[in-house]
């Protein structure tokens, strides 16, 4: 029997290294883990890493960043990227650095074998009955932070595709939220002068708010992007808004919306005032789930903020629709 292939696969989230580890599974392989790319690195220098999975949006280093010092050390793996960042400049970036291709978030065990195949790697991998080593268990901020990123690249990559300019796309921050907290960043949003736009949305037993929020110094050059003739009037600042956000939650629910077999309808947005306190018509609640993305725009000069905040009572159907991961 041969060796088993050496592996790599570099992903910030447990969900999806698990996920490409069970795609692997037919496979003679020798898996192993990393959270993000320093660990991926050093995983390929130990000879641990004949062929790299690799995603893009990471902390501490992110895939590009592998991706560059791969190349300049001339590192002995192959590279696959495996993002849920969709942008065609993403795609050309990452050729361009040396990836062999570029695998789609989310992804089916077909479309890893068939990139394999392409580049001749199954010839090499040998179906034989073998463990893949265990990961931690899924938590659930694992799988909704997966399942935040695929959403991100989508709405990530309609804003491109609109604006005629790259997206940096950072990783989703997930996490439960106290009113308090969701107070004290409306807070913040109102010192910032930070414009907001607010849809309600519904799906199932699944509701909650998303707004989008965008610093006044950032309102007209976002507007040139747009092509929107930008003259600081209320009604011209209401467009300009009112665009990004069916651009950027439109693309986000719908995504987010069709991993969990939702269809989410939406409210109409409306023009938040400067607040720093929830109106008294929130409700009472105490604990949530929200989800938030800064998307870097032009060269990461400027930015809009979309954060999701669930209804408490959507807690426990959230909690279900995952129990089949």
């Amino acid at each position: 029997m041969s060796n088993p292939i050496p592996v790599v696969i570099c992903d910030d989230s447990n969900l999806a290294r698990k996920q490409m580890s069970k795609a692997l599974s037919r496979w003679h392989v020798d898996i192993t883990y990393a959270e993000h790319g320093l660990t991926a690195l050093e995983a390929i220098r130990s000879g641990q890493g004949d062929v790299l999975f690799l995603d893009l949006n990471m902390p501490i280093m992110d895939g590009y960043q592998v991706l560059e010092r791969i190349r300049k050390d001339d590192m002995p793996t192959m590279v696959i990227v495996v993002s849920g960042d969709i942008q065609p400049e993403a795609y050309r970036q990452v050729l361009k650095l040396g990836a062999l291709d570029f695998i789609r978030k989310p992804f089916t065990e077909d479309e890893v074998a068939a990139v394999l195949r392409r580049f001749g790697l199954l010839q090499e991998l040998e179906q034989e009955d073998h463990a893949i080593p265990e990961d931690r268990a899924v938590e659930l901020p694992d799988y909704y932070q997966e399942i935040a990123n695929v959403a991100m690249g989508k709405a990530g990559d309609r804003l491109a595709r609109l604006l005629g300019t790259f997206v940096h796309l950072p990783v989703p921050q997930v996490q439960t939220v106290t009113r308090t907290q969701v107070e004290s960043r409306l807070k913040e949003a109102a010192d910032e002068q930070r414009r907001i736009v607010s849809q309600g949305f519904v799906g199932a037993e699944v509701a909650g708010e998303a707004m989008l929020s965008l610093p006044q110094e950032s309102l007209e050059p976002v507007a040139e992007l747009l092509n929107i003739e930008f003259n600081g009037t209320p009604e011209v600042v209401n467009e300009l808004l009112m665009d990004l956000s069916n651009i950027l939650i439109g693309a986000f629910l719908k995504t987010f919306g069709k991993q969990l077999d939702i269809e989410f309808s939406c409210g109409t947005p409306v023009l938040l005032p400067p607040m720093k306190s929830l109106p008294s018509d929130a409700g009472s609640w105490e604990k949530t789930l929200s989800i938030t993305i800064d998307y870097g725009l032009n060269e990461q000069r400027h930015s809009c903020e979309l954060m999701l905040v669930f209804s408490e009572a959507s807690l426990e159907p959230l909690q279900r629709l995952s129990s089949f991961f």
